[in-house]
This record gives C-alpha cells, structure tokens and sequence, in this order.
C-alpha cells in the first residue's frame, strides 16, 4: 500500500498556472504546465474560502511549486508555493500571455510531458514582459509558435519545395499546403492555400524573425494571399 502511494504522489514539481474555473462551491480546478509531467488538471479544495492560503498562490504567470496526488485524470492538489522571481504582466503583455495559455490548452494533450516547451514559455513570459513594443512582442510569439508546432509533432517544412525538393528561394513565391509543405507559386493561384514569400519561411526555419521582415506572414494564420487582414486558425 504504501508503494502505491508514493507512484500515486507527485512533490515539488515546477509548473505554471493556465487557467482556473470554479468546481463545486468552494473549489476550483486548475489547469497547469508542469515541467515534468506536461499539463495536468488538479481540484484545488477550499481554494474559493476567503481564507484560503492557496486564493493568492494560484495566479497565471508565476512560477509555482506544487504538490499532488492521484491516479486519475484530474489530480488533488495538496501544496502550492509561488517560487517568484517573475514580473508580473500587464496591458499588452498580459493579453500575450493569455494567448500563450490558450494555445496550449487547445493544443497540448493532458500528462504529455515536454521539459523544452515548458521552457519555452518561461523564457516567452519573460521577454513578453521585458520588450513592450508591439513589434517585439509579435516576434517573441511567433518564435513560441514554431517552437510549439515542433514539440506536438508538426515542425512546418520551411527548408525547400515539397514537389521538386529544391531549397527554398528567398525571391520567389509559395503556396504554402498545410499537410504537405511550400509548393512553388504557378501561374494560377490555389485559393485553398496561403501564398507566402520564400525570405519568410527562410526566417520561420531559423526562428530569427525581426519586426521588418516578414513577420506578419510567419504568423499561423490561414488566409488566401499575403493580405494585411490575416484570420487566425479555427
């Protein structure tokens, strides 16, 4: 028995919070990116009483410390502690983090676990909130992107053409298939597939995107052209 307890406990892991909404009357469940065990969903009990210790521990975008046990999908949280040492987000940078912490509830699945994404993010947060210029902060996102598409599995081919496997050109012009890869533009557009320069999937592939180029079409967007009004991924 006391075998079993111990595989059913996890302590002292680092993690971040991603989002909390309310369970029952006076618990909240709370879903977290841990560093060695991906992101796991913990009921964190009384943590809705006023004087509950854990109301003021549970904040997005800090480095915690938790505690927890179970064998289930969702796990009891037994301690948390806030490790600080990160400044909290505000105006634009909180709306990036937000965005952050939705991709990866939508993308990545439950008790997957990715050490160099957890990384990632920490690293992400941090620059979010030390370069406020618009600019700078769409670049620092685009990075965690292709970062994130890798780590789940689906790295974009950015290195040459699907059809002829010659290296991309950085002057010519892209159909860009989302399962397959970049295709040469021909002379009659796809409207199915975006069209993307070669010079930006150069620069997605290095992950070495500046403001002025390009940077707005490395985004993961599904549009018909390189328009100015790009639509998000549904």
């Amino acid at each position: 028995m006391a075998m079993k307890t111990l595989r059913e406990r996890r302590d002292e892991q680092a993690a971040f919070v991603l989002h909390t909404y309310p369970y029952r009357e006076t618990s909240v469940i709370v879903e977290t990116l841990t560093e060695e065990h991906g992101r796991v969903a913990l009921v964190a009990r009384g943590a809705k009483r006023p004087r509950s210790e854990l109301r003021g521990v549970l904040q997005a975008f800090q480095p915690l410390t938790l505690s927890w046990a179970g064998t289930a999908e969702l796990k009891t949280l037994v301690k948390a502690e806030c490790r600080g040492g990160f400044p909290l987000p505000g105006g634009a940078a909180l709306l990036c983090g937000f965005y952050l912490n939705e991709l990866l509830l939508k993308l990545l699945p439950r008790e997957d676990p990715h050490p160099v994404l957890w990384n990632a993010y920490a690293e992400t947060l941090l620059a979010l909130t030390h370069d406020a210029r618009p600019a700078a902060q769409a670049v620092t996102l685009r990075r965690f992107e292709v970062r994130l598409l890798a780590e789940l599995g689906y790295a974009l081919v950015l290195d040459h053409d699907v059809d002829t496997r010659a290296p991309i050109d950085p002057a010519q012009r892209y159909h860009y298939a989302f399962d397959r890869g970049p295709r040469r533009l021909a002379a009659e557009p796809h409207a199915a597939f975006p069209v993307v320069r070669g010079a930006t999937l150069i620069i997605s592939r290095s992950a070495a995107f500046s403001a002025g180029v390009s940077c707005r079409t490395s985004r993961l967007w599904k549009t018909t052209s390189e328009s100015d009004n790009p639509r998000p991924l549904r």
